[in-house]
């Protein structure tokens, strides 16, 4: 691709791009101190791919999702996971009826824009996996039928990080199926202060007003898919993800004895989606390395298992990737 046709695709996404703005601030007047969170969540909507929210107990990851569900005017459903809930209680089921001696569909909240699977690791592994099909295929199988599911269509989950009881953690294989997975902090104490003052004088929770329409965000993503990536950008993306399954580098050889497994291929795909949306957000028509950099942890952090020796040292799958970016350059 030519710098002309680089100079005029950033100009188409200028235009198109914002939305982002407006969604951003208007966002703003309900989650104060997140701005990363929905940075994020923008982010996996614009590319395509789930996210899991992994954060303590307050900080608004619930109320982030409900406000992007509302600022995009799309579908919405909430399916708090618990202990007894059932594969049933969210795809749906075959309901027999007497008078016409058959049986008929009843669909489940998953057919809609947004789920929000709240407190996801509190129901067990028969329940999570009810969502596999729906996140990888698009696509929901009751009885004999298969349904496709509408466009956007993007599991937001949530989880605690601190309690064990009465939690089931995610398999493998199911979180792999997230693009990314976002770590909530505390917000600063400026920020803070400003939460409690909105509370105490009722200013939350107020209606977000419909900025784009699905449509608008299914255009946005093929917009997406459209920005440029260049070899380097590419090999510098398969440099990072190879580097989790073991390097011969000197400066990587270290790393081996920590990591048990490597990310999957899912991860060089997600890292390089992610990559392009977050070059979309920055109104820009090509990824630069900062653009793969900023999604990197995020990508991650899911995908890379940390060996008893990691574990024993207190090294975490965040200052793997460190060291990687460290020491993996771009050509």
């Amino acid at each position: 691709m030519n710098s002309v046709d680089i100079e005029a695709l950033t100009q188409k996404i200028r235009i198109e791009s914002q939305f982002v703005e407006k969604i951003l601030e208007s966002t703003s007047n309900i989650i104060v101190g997140q701005d990363k969170m929905m940075n994020r969540l923008l982010l996996g909507l614009l590319a395509n791919g789930h996210i899991l929210l992994e954060g303590l107990p307050g900080l608004a990851k619930t109320l982030a999702i409900k406000t992007l569900a509302s600022s995009v005017k799309a579908d919405f459903q909430r399916i708090q996971f618990t202990p007894d809930l059932l594969p049933a209680d969210i795809i749906g089921t075959m309901i027999y009826n007497p008078g016409k001696n058959d049986f008929s569909i009843r669909k489940g909240p998953i057919f809609s824009n947004f789920i929000l699977a709240d407190e996801i690791n509190r129901a067990p592994a028969k329940v999570q996996s009810a969502l596999l099909e729906a996140m990888q295929e698009r696509q929901v199988t009751i009885g004999n039928e298969t349904f496709k599911m509408d466009e956007p269509f993007l599991v937001l989950a949530t989880q605690n990080p601190i309690e064990q009881e009465g939690t089931y953690p995610l398999p493998e294989a199911q979180v792999d199926r997230f693009m990314l997975k976002v770590k909530i902090e505390y917000p600063d104490m400026e920020d803070e202060r400003e939460i409690v003052r909105r509370n105490l004088s009722g200013q939350v929770h107020q209606a977000v007003p419909a900025i784009v329409s699905p449509k608008d965000i299914v255009r946005a993503r093929e917009t997406v898919n459209e920005v440029y990536m260049d070899e380097k950008i590419e090999q510098y993306i398969l440099d990072i993800v190879f580097a989790t399954r073991g390097s011969d580098k000197p400066a990587l050889a270290e790393l081996k004895p920590l990591v048990s497994y490597g990310a999957s291929p899912r991860a060089s795909i997600n890292l390089a989606r992610a990559s392009k949306a977050m070059a979309f957000i920055n109104q820009r028509g090509f990824v630069i390395p900062e653009d793969v950099r900023e999604v990197c942890y995020d990508v991650l952090r899911h995908r890379i298992g940390l060996s008893y020796e990691a574990e024993a040292e207190n090294i975490t799958t965040e200052d793997i990737i460190r060291r990687i970016l460290n020491a993996v350059d771009i050509l």
